[in-house]
C-alpha cells in the first residue's frame, strides 16, 4: 500500500522513484505534479474496502479533470460524476462508460441534457421541479426515457469552510423531503422519465463518518416512503466529501468511510454510488513553484514565488492551509515566511506566517495536497499562462497538460478592424 509516493531521499524530494528537481529542469514552473500509483491505490482501496456491497465509485470530475487523470480512473472502471457538458466530453475522449456517469448541478442547459441523453448517461441528479420539467420535455422531444434520480437536500450541518457545504436548506442544492416525495410523484406520471434513484451530497472536506450516515438514514428513509407508493429504486447516490489531512486535521480513513457506509446499506437492496473526488486524488498531486525574491519590511519577510492565486485559488478563496516544503533540505536558522505570488492582489499568497528553512531566489517548494481543485480552479487572470502538469509513473514522467503560451491567451480574441 502506497501511503505517500512524496518523500525525501538523501535530503532531496522525490515522486515515485523520480527526483521532482529532474522533473522542473525538464518543465520548468509553476508546474503540478502527479503520483499514478498513489492514484491507483487510493481507488483500489476504497472500492476493495466497499466489497462485498454493490458499488459503483463516481468520481467527482470538478476536483482534477485531466484527462489522462480520467484515463487512469475510466480504466480502474470508475464511474463519474459531472456537472457539465464540457466535463461529459472530458470523460467520453477519456474512455469512460457513459452508463456509469452521473449528472449533478443545478443549471443543466438544455444543450446539456440533450447531449447526455443522446450518449446515455445512467442518470441525472436533478436539484428541481424546474428541471424534471425541462428533463422531461427534452426526452420526450428525442422520443426517449431519461433516467432520473432526484437529489434529496437533507439539512444536516457539517464543519466545513460553507462555500463547499451543500447539504443546508439554505443552499441552492437538492429539495426537502416533502419536495423530493412531491417530485417522485411527478416523475412517476411522466411518460418519458425512468425513476432509478435518489441521491444526497453534503458538501466537501468532511471529517467525520456521522454527518454521512445521518444522511445515509434521511435517504433510507425517502426511499422506503417511495417503496411504499409503488416507486421501487435501483440504486442510492450517498455523494462524496470525505476530507483530506491538509494540516492536522484527522479524517477517517478510506477503509473507515467504506466499513460505516457498509454497516449502514449492507442489508438494503440497492446499488450504492459513491461521488469522492478530493479523497482520491487531493494527496496525489503537489504544485511546484521558484522563489523569484525575497522582501523583506518591518513587519513580514516575504518568499515571491512564480505560482499565484491563478494557479491555486484555494487559500485565496476559502483560507485553505496547504503544507509547503523545499525541494531540498539544507541547515540552518528556520525563518518565518509569507509565501506569495505576483499578482496584483493582497490575496495572492500560498501560505502565510510559515516556518522554513532560509529561503533564497531561486529555491523551489512545492506546495502539498494540491491534487484537488489546483488546476481545474485555476485562470489567466494578469494574463498568465496556465501551468504545465506532469503525472509520474515509477520512473517514468508524462506531460500530460502542456504550459499555455502567451499566444493562447488571445488565441479566442479579435481586433476590430480599423476603418
Amino acid at each position: 500500500m502506497i501511503m505517500s509516493a512524496f518523500y525525501y531521499n538523501q535530503g532531496s524530494l522525490f515522486v515515485e522513484s523520480v527526483p521532482v528537481s529532474d522533473i522542473i529542469e525538464k518543465w520548468g514552473t509553476p508546474c503540478y505534479i502527479y503520483s499514478e500509483q498513489m492514484l491507483t491505490d487510493h481507488y483500489k482501496r476504497l472500492s476493495g474496502a466497499l466489497n462485498p456491497l454493490p458499488h459503483t465509485i463516481c468520481y467527482a470530475v470538478k476536483a482534477n479533470s485531466n484527462l489522462a487523470i480520467l484515463q487512469i480512473l475510466a480504466k480502474l472502471g470508475a464511474g463519474f460524476d459531472i456537472v457539465s457538458q464540457g466535463e461529459l466530453e472530458r470523460v467520453l475522449l477519456a474512455g469512460g462508460d457513459p452508463q456509469k456517469i452521473v449528472f449533478s448541478g443545478v443549471g443543466k442547459k438544455e444543450s446539456e441534457v440533450l447531449r447526455a441523453l443522446e450518449v446515455g448517461i445512467h442518470c441525472f441528479n436533478v436539484e428541481s421541479l424546474a428541471e424534471l420539467e425541462r428533463i422531461h420535455y427534452l426526452a420526450k422531444h428525442l422520443n426517449s426515457r431519461a433516467r432520473i434520480a432526484i437529489r434529496l437536500n437533507p439539512h444536516i450541518n457539517v464543519d466545513t469552510h460553507p462555500y463547499i457545504a451543500t447539504g443546508l436548506k439554505e443552499n441552492k442544492f437538492g429539495m426537502d423531503e416533502a419536495s423530493t416525495i412531491e417530485a417522485y410523484k411527478i416523475a412517476q406520471q411522466c411518460s418519458h422519465l425512468q425513476i432509478v434513484g435518489i441521491a444526497c451530497h453534503l458538501g466537501s472536506q468532511l471529517l467525520a463518518l456521522d454527518p454521512f450516515l445521518e444522511a445515509c438514514d434521511r435517504v433510507i428513509k425517502v426511499a422506503k416512503t417511495l417503496a411504499s407508493m409503488g416507486i421501487h429504486l435501483e440504486h442510492l447516490d450517498v455523494g462524496g466529501g470525505l476530507g483530506v489531512c491538509y494540516q492536522e486535521e484527522q479524517p477517517p480513513s478510506l477503509e473507515a468511510y467504506a466499513d460505516a457506509l457498509k454497516q449502514k446499506l449492507h442489508h438494503l437492496p440497492y446499488q450504492i454510488l459513491l461521488e469522492p473526488g478530493r479523497a482520491l486524488i487531493a494527496e496525489c498531486g503537489i504544485l511546484v513553484t521558484r522563489c523569484e525574491h525575497i522582501k523583506k519590511t518591518p513587519s513580514k519577510q516575504f518568499a515571491i514565488v512564480d505560482a499565484g492565486m491563478n494557479d491555486l485559488l484555494r487559500p485565496a478563496l476559502y483560507f485553505a492551509w496547504h503544507p509547503i516544503i523545499p525541494l531540498k533540505k539544507r541547515l540552518g536558522a528556520l525563518e518565518q515566511y509569507d509565501i506569495v505570488g505576483p499578482l496584483c492582489e493582497s490575496g495572492d499568497y500560498l501560505g502565510q506566517n510559515r516556518i522554513l528553512q532560509p529561503l533564497a531566489a531561486g529555491d523551489l517548494l512545492a506546495i502539498m495536497v494540491a491534487g484537488a481543485y489546483g488546476f481545474t480552479m485555476s485562470s489567466q487572470y494578469n494574463s498568465r499562462p496556465r501551468v504545465s502538469e506532469i503525472l509520474v509513473n515509477q520512473t517514468k514522467q508524462h506531460c500530460i497538460r502542456q504550459r499555455e503560451q502567451f499566444s493562447d491567451l488571445w488565441a479566442k480574441e479579435s481586433l476590430i478592424d480599423s476603418e
